[in-house]
C-alpha cells in the first residue's frame, strides 16, 4: 500500500472513530430525554400507570416491586460514565471500542425507543422493543465477554455497564411480556397464574445460568437479574397479586444463579492460574 493511501485510511479511520463517539453521546443523550418522558417529567404519564396499568407493579405474579425499578438511576449512571470515558481522546483508537461502541449506542438507542413506546404506543409494540433491546444487549456482551478486558475502565465501564442492562433487561422482558399475555389471554388463564409463573421463573434459572456460563461468572448480570428477581419474591409475597409460589421460586432461581456464577468464576479462575503457572514453567 502506498503512503498516500495509507494516510487516507488513517484519516478514515479516525472520521469513524470521531463519528462513533458522537453517536454515542447522541444515543446517549436521546436515552435521558426518553427517560423524563418516560417518567412523566415533561407531563405525560408516569411509566406504571401506562397502558391501562399493565406494566404496574401488581399488575401480574411475575412484576417486580415498584422500588426494583431504582435499577435504572444505577444503569443509566454507569451509562452516562461510559459516554465521558469513551470521549477521551485516548479511547478513540481503542480497537475494544472499535468493536462495541456502536452497539452500546444501539442499546441506548433502543432503551429510549421502549419507554417512548410506552408512552405513546400500544403494549405488543412495547414487546418488540424491548426484545430488540435484549437481543443487542446480548450480542454486545457477547462481544465483550469475547474481547479481554485491559483495563478497571473496560471491566467498570463496559464490561460492567452492558452486563447490569443485560441483566435487568431480561427480567424485564419477561415481566413486559407477561403483561402483554395479561391482556391477551383468556381470562380463564388466570386460574394457573402461579403455574405459569413458576414456569417462566424455570425459564429464566436456564437463561442466568447461561448468561453465567458463557460469561464466565460475571458478576454484573447476575447481579441485576437477582435484584429483580428478589422484588418479584417481595412484591408476591406483599402485595397483590399475591402468590407464594412465585416468590418461593423466585428466591430459588436467585440461589441456582447466584450459586453457577460463582462455580464458573471459580473454575474460570482455577484454569486461568494454572496456565499461568504452565507459562512460567515453560519460560
Amino acid at each position: 500500500m502506498s503512503t498516500t493511501a495509507r494516510h487516507a485510511s488513517r484519516v478514515t479511520a479516525r472520521g469513524s472513530d470521531l463519528a462513533r463517539q458522537i453517536t454515542v453521546i447522541s444515543s446517549v443523550v436521546f436515552m435521558i430525554i426518553a427517560a423524563m418522558v418516560g417518567v412523566g417529567l415533561f407531563g405525560g404519564t408516569n411509566v406504571r400507570d401506562l397502558q391501562d396499568g399493565a406494566l404496574s407493579s401488581d399488575s401480574t405474579v411475575l412484576a417486580p416491586g415498584t422500588q426494583a425499578f431504582s435499577i435504572w438511576s444505577v444503569i443509566y449512571a454507569f451509562m452516562i460514565g461510559y459516554t465521558i470515558w469513551q470521549a477521551l481522546p485516548s479511547q478513540r483508537t481503542r480497537d475494544r471500542q472499535r468493536l462495541v461502541g456502536w452497539w452500546i449506542a444501539l442499546t441506548a438507542v433502543l432503551n429510549g425507543s421502549w419507554l417512548l413506546a410506552a408512552q405513546f404506543t400500544t403494549l405488543p409494540v412495547t414487546v418488540v422493543a424491548i426484545v430488540a433491546l435484549l437481543a443487542a444487549l446480548g450480542w454486545t456482551f457477547r462481544l465483550l465477554v469475547l474481547s479481554r478486558p485491559q483495563s478497571i475502565g473496560d471491566r467498570l465501564l463496559m464490561d460492567a455497564t452492558v452486563g447490569l442492562h443485560l441483566g435487568w433487561v431480561s427480567l424485564a422482558t419477561v415481566a413486559n411480556v407477561a403483561a402483554w399475555l395479561s391482556r391477551t389471554v383468556p381470562a380463564s388463564w388466570g386460574m394457573q397464574a402461579d403455574v405459569w409463573g413458576v414456569a417462566v421463573l424455570v425459564v429464566v434459572a436456564a437463561v442466568g445460568v447461561g448468561i453465567a456460563a458463557f460469561s464466565r461468572g460475571r458478576p454484573s448480570p447476575i447481579v441485576a437479574l437477582s435484584w429483580g428477581l428478589a422484588w418479584i419474591a417481595i412484591a408476591r409475597s406483599t402485595d397483590e397479586p399475591h402468590s407464594a409460589p412465585v416468590a418461593i421460586a423466585a428466591v430459588a432461581v436467585i440461589v441456582v444463579v447466584v450459586a453457577a456464577a460463582a462455580l464458573v468464576a471459580w473454575r474460570s479462575n482455577g484454569r486461568e492460574h494454572r496456565g499461568i503457572l504452565r507459562r512460567s514453567r515453560t519460560a
